[in-house]
């Protein structure tokens, strides 16, 4: 499997430290159903570009409907991230971005596919 179309574990955000600092001083914008918050910092894990994903309880009840949205948000962005990641390498800088999912309920597969992708165009738009 190529390398570029993989999303491991020093890819996600998960200290508390880059929460913090990414919810405190991050900018925000909205590409429905998604809210995308984004750093330009270098994460800690040493990759280019980490990210979190979020699924508000509160919005979607049920455990198994979180997960699947999740799992979509997940999937898209590791479809479409290597344009942004070769952005973010020329300028030699990194980004830390959460995907917070502030849509209803029903959400088809499409949705969070083109969420991400006009949230990838512009964040490389944000980040020039």
């Amino acid at each position: 499997m190529d390398n570029q179309y993989t999303f491991k574990k020093a890819e996600r955000i998960s200290f508390q430290k880059e929460i913090d600092c990414l919810f405190k001083q991050g900018d925000a914008f909205i590409s429905y159903p998604l809210r995308v918050v984004y750093l330009k910092q270098k994460p800690v894990s040493g990759a280019e570009v980490s990210v979190l994903i979020g699924v508000p309880k509160k919005r979607i009840k049920r455990a198994v409907k979180r997960n699947r949205i999740k799992r979509l948000i997940r999937e898209a962005y590791r479809l479409n991230k290597t344009s942004l990641i070769q952005h973010v390498r020329e300028k030699e800088s990194g980004l830390l971005i959460a995907f917070l999912f502030i849509g209803n309920e029903s959400c088809s597969p499409k949705e969070p596919e083109a969420a991400i992708h006009k949230a990838l165009t512009i964040l490389k738009e944000k980040t020039e």
